[in-house]
C-alpha cells in the first residue's frame, strides 16, 4: 500500500513533484550555469534567514516600543521613525546596518570561491587593432610593419573588416524567402497551386477585395523574392569591399609575442610611443589603440561600423531617454499613493481605499518593473555593440541600474519632491503656509508602500513567471503578424527561448535591494523578502527544467550578480546615514559612525571587485588558444582552420547551403543550364518539407544541443 501511494503521489501533487526537480537532474539538463545561479540563490536565502534573527528579534521591538507615534499608527510603530532621537537604541540601527553588509561581503565571497571561473572569451593569439588607415589594403603593409618594429614576432593572418550591415539583412531576408519557396514547392506538388495574403495585417482583415490584401501565388511569390534579393545580395557583395572600416584582426604564431605588443601599447594613450618601423607613418601606429580580440562566435559584425562619436552619442541619447522614461514611470504609483493628502482629492473620497492607496500601486509598480527589462533588452540592440559578451553584460547592469533607480531611490526620494510639485500645483495656500521638509523621505507610509511591493513580487510577481504570460502573448503575436505559413511554423519550431539569466539576476536582486535598503528602517520587510527568494528559487527551477532552453554563459554574467548583491547593503547604509543627518543632525556621533561604516564598506567593496578582476587576470594562459564557451556549440568548427577566421560569416559563406529549386517565375534560376537535376531538387525539397510538416508546438521543448549565446 505504501509503494502504490509513493506512485501516485506525481499524479496527486503534480505541481509539487515537478518544481521538487533535483540539483543532479537540473544541472545535467541545464549546464553549470544553473548550478551556480541556484547556489547563488542558496546563498541570498540562507543569508537573508540569518538576517530575520536581529531584525525581527533585536531591531523590529526596538522600534515597536518607541513612544514617538500614536498608538493608532500601527505600521508606523514597527519603523525607525518611531524610536526617539535621543534613544541609544539608535546606536544598534547604525552598527546593524554595517554588519549586515559584512556577513553579505563574507556570504558572496564564499559563493565565489564555488564556481570555478570559466577561461577567458579572449583569444590570445590574436589583436584588435582600430584606428588603422582605411586606404590600407595590403596586409604585406601591416605585417611589414610587425616585423621590423617586433623583430622575432611572426604574423600569420591579417584580416580587415569591411561595413557588412546591407549584406547581413539582404542574406537573412534572401533565405527566409528560399525556405518560403521551398516549403510551397513541395505543398503545390502534393495539393497544387497555394494562394496566400503577403500583408503583415492580412490575419487582421478577411476581406479580399482591398489590393493589399489580395492573394497571390505562393510559390511565384517567393521565388521572384528571392531571385530580387538574391541579385540585390550579389551586388551589395560585389560593393562591399569599398567599404573598408578601421579595425583590423592580426594573428600571430605565439601568445607571448601578444603580450609583448600589448605592453608596448598599454600606455600609447598618455604620450608613449610605441615601437617605430619604415611604414610607421604609412599605418600611422601611433594612432591605433590594440586590445585582444573576442572570438569571432562574440563578435557582431554589423556593429562593428558604428564608431567613434556616433556610438557615444548614440549610447547617452538612449540611455538619457530611458532614465526620463523610467523616472515618469514610477510616478503613477507615486501619485496613486498620494493623492488622497491633497485638495485635489477632495471630490473623489472613494480613492481613500486601502486596496487603492496601498495595494495597486505596488502592482503598478510591479507591472513596471516587468515591461522595464524588455525595454532594456531592446535598447542594448539599438546601441550597437560590438560583441555580445559586452552587450548581454551591458544589459545587466542597466536593468538592476534601473531597476533599483526606479523600484528604491527613485520613490523614496520621490515622495518628497513629489509632494512638493502636487502641492504647489493644486494647493493654493501651500506657499503660505507650508515648507519644505526632507524628513518625510523617512514616512512610516514610504516603507509600507517597499513592503507591499515585496508581498506582490512573491505572490503574483513569481506566480506570473509560472504562467509565462509575456512569453506566450509574444509566441502568439509573432503568429498573428506572420504572413505565412513557413513563418509560423518557424515561429513554432523556435518557441523554445533561452533561460534570461541577466534578466532574472536583476528582477531578483532588485528585490533583495529593496529588503537590504528597509531591513534597518523597516524590518518588517526582512521575512517577505525571504518569501520572496524562496518563491523565486521554486519557480527558476521549475522554469528552467520544463520551459527554457539550456544557455551557455559567459563568467561576467555571474560575477555581475555577485557585485551587485554586495551593492545591496550599501543601500542601507546610505539609508541609515540620510536619517542620522536630517534628524539627529549632520553632527551627532550617530551620523559619524553610519559615514565611517558606509566608507569601509565602499572600500571593502572595491577591493573586493579588484580581486575579483585579478583573479580573473590570473587565468591568463599563453601556451595555448583557449576554448571558449563559444566553441561549445553544435555548430562548431573549432578543429577546421576556419574556426576563428576574424570574417563576417556573411562573407565567409556567401552561397546558401539551401538547394535552390525551379520555379515558375524563373526556372533556369540557381542553375547553369537551365534545368535542375531532379534528385537533387525532390530530395532537397521534400526534406525541407518533412522538417517543417513535423514541427509542432510542444511547452518545453528539449533543445539539448541548443547553445545560443545569452
Amino acid at each position: 500500500m505504501g509503494s502504490r501511494a509513493r506512485r501516485r503521489l506525481p499524479r496527486i501533487f503534480p505541481w509539487r513533484w515537478n518544481t521538487g526537480t533535483r540539483n543532479e537532474d537540473l544541472i545535467s539538463k541545464c549546464g553549470d550555469d544553473a548550478r551556480i545561479y541556484i547556489m547563488f540563490q542558496y546563498h541570498l536565502i540562507v543569508f537573508v534567514l540569518i538576517l530575520c534573527i536581529p531584525s525581527l528579534g533585536i531591531i523590529l521591538p526596538i522600534n515597536y516600543t518607541g513612544n514617538v507615534l500614536d498608538w493608532n499608527s500601527h505600521f508606523g510603530r514597527t519603523t525607525i521613525v518611531n524610536v526617539s532621537t535621543e534613544s541609544k537604541f539608535l546606536w544598534l540601527h547604525s552598527f546593524f546596518a554595517f554588519l549586515y553588509f559584512v556577513t553579505n561581503f563574507l556570504f558572496m565571497t564564499h559563493h565565489c570561491l564555488g564556481f570555478v571561473p570559466k577561461k577567458s572569451y579572449k583569444v590570445t593569439r590574436t589583436l584588435m587593432i582600430t584606428y588603422v588607415p582605411t586606404d590600407i589594403q595590403d596586409p604585406e603593409i601591416i605585417i611589414k610593419h610587425f616585423h621590423e618594429a617586433y623583430p622575432g614576432c611572426v604574423v600569420t593572418r591579417v584580416h580587415f573588416c569591411y561595413d557588412v550591415r546591407t549584406l547581413i539583412d539582404l542574406d537573412d531576408q534572401r533565405r527566409h524567402a528560399m525556405r518560403g519557396r521551398l516549403y510551397y514547392t513541395a505543398k503545390a506538388k502534393k495539393k497544387g497551386k497555394v494562394m496566400i495574403k503577403i500583408h503583415p495585417c492580412s490575419r487582421l482583415c478577411f476581406c479580399k477585395c482591398w489590393v493589399c490584401f489580395k492573394e497571390v501565388d505562393a510559390e511565384q511569390y517567393y521565388s521572384e523574392l528571392e531571385e530580387q534579393l538574391t541579385d540585390e545580395f550579389n551586388a551589395e557583395l560585389n560593393r562591399v569591399r569599398l567599404k573598408r572600416l578601421d579595425l583590423i584582426f592580426v594573428t600571430f604564431q605565439d601568445s607571448r609575442m601578444t603580450k609583448h605588443i600589448l605592453e608596448d601599447y598599454k600606455f600609447i594613450q598618455c604620450g608613449v610611443s610605441a615601437q617605430q618601423s619604415s611604414v610607421t607613418t604609412i599605418v600611422k601606429s601611433d594612432h591605433w589603440r590594440v586590445v585582444l580580440a573576442p572570438h569571432p562566435k562574440d563578435i557582431i559584425w554589423k556593429h562593428l561600423s558604428v564608431r567613434r562619436f556616433h556610438w557615444w552619442a548614440r549610447f547617452i541619447a538612449i540611455n538619457t531617454f530611458l532614465f526620463f522614461l523610467f523616472f515618469f514611470l514610477t510616478t503613477p504609483a507615486i501619485i496613486i499613493n498620494t493623492i488622497d493628502m491633497y485638495n485635489v482629492t477632495r471630490p473623489i473620497e472613494k480613492l481613500k481605499s486601502p486596496i487603492v492607496t496601498q495595494f495597486f500601486p505596488s502592482l503598478l509598480l510591479w507591472a513596471f518593473t516587468v515591461i522595464m527589462p524588455l525595454i532594456v533588452y531592446l535598447s542594448a540592440f539599438l546601441e550597437a555593440h560590438w560583441t555580445r559578451s559586452t552587450q548581454n553584460l551591458i544589459i545587466v547592469h542597466k536593468c538592476y541600474i534601473f531597476l533599483v533607480f526606479m523600484v528604491v531611490i527613485l520613490p523614496s526620494m520621490g515622495l518628497t519632491s513629489l509632494d512638493v510639485f502636487l502641492r504647489w500645483l493644486f494647493d493654493i495656500y501651500y506657499l503660505e503656509q507650508a515648507s519644505i521638509r526632507f524628513q518625510c523621505v523617512f514616512l512610516p507610509d514610504n516603507g509600507a508602500f517597499f513592503v507591499n511591493y515585496v508581498i506582490t513580487s512573491a505572490l503574483i510577481g513569481t506566480g506570473m513567471e509560472l504562467l509565462r504570460l509575456g512569453s506566450l502573448f509574444l509566441y502568439t503575436t509573432r503568429l498573428f503578424f506572420s504572413r505565412s505559413e513557413p513563418e509560423r511554423v518557424h515561429i513554432r519550431m523556435n518557441q523554445a527561448m533561452d533561460f534570461q539569466y541577466g534578466r532574472e539576476y536583476a528582477w531578483m536582486l532588485n528585490v533583495f535591494s529593496v529588503v537590504m535598503a528597509y531591513s534597518i528602517t523597516c524590518p518588517i520587510v526582512v521575512p517577505f523578502g525571504l518569501l520572496y527568494l524562496c518563491m523565486k528559487h521554486v519557480t527558476d527551477r521549475y522554469n528552467m527544467y520544463y520551459s527554457y532552453a539550456p544557455t551557455k554563459l559567459n563568467e561576467q554574467i555571474h560575477m555581475a550578480a555577485v557585485h551587485q548583491a554586495v551593492f545591496a547593503p550599501l543601500l542601507g547604509l546610505f539609508w541609515m546615514l540620510f536619517f542620522s543627518i536630517l534628524r539627529l543632525g549632520p553632527l551627532h556621533a550617530i551620523t559619524f559612525f553610519s559615514l565611517s561604516t558606509l566608507i569601509v564598506s565602499m572600500i571593502l567593496a572595491c577591493v573586493g571587485t579588484f580581486l575579483g578582476k585579478l583573479r580573473k587576470a590570473s587565468d591568463y594562459e599563453p601556451e595555448e588558444e583557449m576554448e571558449t564557451v563559444f566553441d561549445l556549440e553544435p555548430s562548431s568548427t573549432s578543429s577546421t582552420p576556419t574556426s576563428l577566421l576574424y570574417v563576417a560569416t556573411v562573407l565567409q559563406e556567401p552561397e546558401m547551403n539551401l538547394t535552390p529549386a525551379s520555379s515558375p517565375a524563373r526556372h533556369t534560376y540557381g542553375t547553369m543550364n537551365g534545368q535542375p537535376e531532379e534528385g537533387e531538387e525532390e530530395s532537397g525539397v521534400r526534406g525541407f518539407a518533412r522538417e517543417l510538416d513535423s514541427a509542432q508546438f510542444q511547452e518545453g521543448l528539449e533543445l539539448e544541443g541548443q547553445s545560443q549565446y545569452h
